[in-house]
């Protein structure tokens, strides 16, 4: 927890020390209010005392009453503005940190958990600042000021005071102790039940399909009973806390008013009324004393699980990237659009064997270079490497005469146009996720987004849209096709203009007559640009300038269609259960 607050600013810290001052002052004025309560007590008492004096001291006591009321709204302003100020530092370090990771980081940590991290954790963070900045400045403060405070005022008092507070201590770690390992488990628990409501959400139409409702309510019910029962015990633990403190106040409270009678009864004289002046003060600062150890327990509720928060929190912050920056933004020097792959090798992390081994191959300017294997091949992982989703184990990925290590990787995703095998689309409009990742671009004309929605034949569907170029996409897509999602999708490659495209598989969802219009109107309009395609359809590939054929994550064959048709068998079987005879006859 300690190291969440590394991340309190300068601004922070000054509003923490001004909030203590306050409560100083409030409790300065709370602990003042006994000794007026037994001037009143003495003045009533005292034969001859003037109302006014009455009068006067009980004014004194509604100031000092109304002075600390003022000081805690002052105070819970103070400590409200630092929660929410480093809860939002949080927020966005966290979403900063992640955005920063590479594949490798992500797959580390679950998306459920993630989005619990940054929204539940990082709220118990917040309302533990918010709460214990008070309860922990004003509690010491309170507790050693009451204690001097009814100092010599009477062993007797002061034995019962200690009883109470230890039988309270006990309470306390008891409590603490049986809710403890349940508070440890309640945010791991959160993030299954997100994880079970998102998996069933995303995947709503597979579970209808597949009539499974049952069987994903089963896997809610369990998540969601795991957690309440996890809720409930840490609930029903604490209820005892409220009750159990009430009871040790009240119990102090007669204790003290039993002792008193005693001595105040073997008392003679003027030392009776100083004895009842002393029990009414002693009560008071003895309930203080309790208050303040009832302040430290609203503390001790939420501690911790808000420890098990800020460790989920520091896990996200402290992960080391294995992706960093490089020093090149431009590489003018070198010939644009040009990728190179050295004696590349790659395997996945704490993965046995290697997927890649020893690929080597260029693309020049221009070229349009194919890749085509199995499934399990290596194809989608190869490409992968070039915008540096992942780093090469062995050798070197070149982009433009420069390895891609080297590069920032906003100036090598801005040399890039990235169309992944599954679409992604954004909520907003078709306009806002074609242009989308304009950031650091020269923003698109109206023209060039017409240019790229009809390019990517995605024009005949966009014109029939309820308002076309600016009709809503839902988030994720869900009211397009696939196919008009992946249209989309190469439509915002086409409109950023890049020097290579990267296309992962990005044809699959077309059908074979949209797929020859879209790639013949492509090579028409990239302007020379380099394309990389991965494919699992040889029509899609077979008028590629070079297609490189994968197996096992080797590379066993390179040439045009007709070429690998003659000398590569592995190409040959993936042609004759896709072609007909005549047509591998006639390539």
């Amino acid at each position: 927890m300690l190291k969440i607050l590394r991340y309190l600013r300068k601004k922070d810290l000054g509003l923490i020390f001004i909030s203590l001052l306050f409560i100083a002052t409030q409790v300065w004025l709370d602990l003042k209010m006994p000794d007026y309560m037994s001037e009143i007590t003495r003045l009533v008492q005292t034969e001859g005392s003037e109302m006014g004096e009455i009068m006067s001291a009980g004014g004194k006591m509604l100031l000092c009453a109304f002075g600390s009321l003022i000081a805690a709204m002052i105070v819970g302003f103070m400590v409200a503005k630092v929660a929410a100020s480093l809860s939002m530092r949080l927020r966005e370090k966290v979403y900063d940190k992640t955005m920063s990771f590479s594949m490798e980081e992500i797959n580390g940590f679950s998306t459920a958990s993630l989005i619990t991290r940054s929204t539940n954790d990082i709220t118990q963070i917040q309302m533990c600042v918010a709460i214990g900045l008070q309860a922990i400045i004003k509690a010491p403060i309170m507790a050693v000021w009451a204690v001097v405070k009814i100092a010599g005022k009477g062993w007797e008092w002061t034995a019962a005071t200690g009883g109470a507070v230890i039988v309270l201590i006990l309470m306390l770690g008891s409590v603490i102790a049986l809710a403890m390992p349940k508070f440890k488990s309640i945010q791991k628990l959160t993030d299954s039940l997100n994880r079970v409501a998102r998996e069933n959400l995303t995947g709503l139409r597979v579970v209808r399909a597949y009539h499974a409702e049952d069987y994903q309510e089963a896997r809610f019910e369990k998540a969601n009973d795991d957690l309440t029962k996890n809720h409930l015990f840490t609930s029903r633990t604490m209820a005892f806390m409220q009750p159990g403190m009430q009871l040790i106040m009240s119990g102090l409270g007669l204790a003290i008013y039993w002792i008193g009678t005693y001595l105040i009864d073997g008392a003679a004289g003027p030392d009776k009324l100083t004895l009842f002046s002393d029990m009414v003060v002693f009560s008071q600062y003895a309930m203080q004393v309790v208050l303040a150890f009832m302040l430290l327990t609203m503390t001790f509720i939420i501690l911790p699980r808000v420890i098990v928060s800020a460790k989920r929190i520091n896990e996200v912050l402290d992960t080391k990237t294995k992706i960093h920056d490089g020093k090149v933004t431009d590489s003018e020097l070198y010939e644009q659009g040009e990728v190179e792959f050295r004696h590349v090798s790659f395997q996945y992390p704490d993965a046995e064997e290697y997927i890649l081994h020893d690929i080597s191959f260029t693309a020049h300017k221009g070229e349009t270079v194919a890749f085509i294997g199995s499934t399990g091949s290596g194809k989608s992982t190869l490409i992968n490497l070039v915008p540096r989703f992942y780093d090469a184990t062995e050798g070197e990925v070149i982009v433009d005469g420069i390895n891609v290590k080297n590069y920032t990787q906003e100036a090598l995703h801005n040399k890039l146009g990235y169309v992944p095998q599954k679409a992604v689309m954004f909520n907003g409009t078709v306009t806002s996720n074609v242009t989308y990742g304009e950031n650091g671009r020269a923003p698109a004309e109206k023209d060039d987004i017409i240019e790229a929605v009809s390019v990517a034949q995605a024009e005949e569907f966009v014109m029939k849209m309820d308002g076309t170029y600016d009709a809503k996409i839902a988030q994720g897509g869900t009211n397009v096709s696939g196919g008009q999602k992946q249209r989309l999708a190469i439509a915002r490659a086409i409109c950023r203009r890049p020097e290579i495209y990267v296309f992962d598989d990005s044809f699959s969802a077309l059908d074979y007559k949209t797929d020859r219009i879209l790639r013949k109107k492509l090579k028409e309009t990239t302007n020379g640009a380099t394309s990389l395609i991965v494919a699992q359809r040889i029509g899609t590939i077979m008028d590629a300038d070079k297609i490189i054929v994968l197996d096992e994550g080797r590379v066993v064959g390179q040439g045009t269609h007709r070429e690998l048709l003659k000398n590569c068998p592995v190409y040959l079987e993936i042609a004759e259960s896709q072609l007909t005879k005549e047509e591998i006859a006639n390539a």
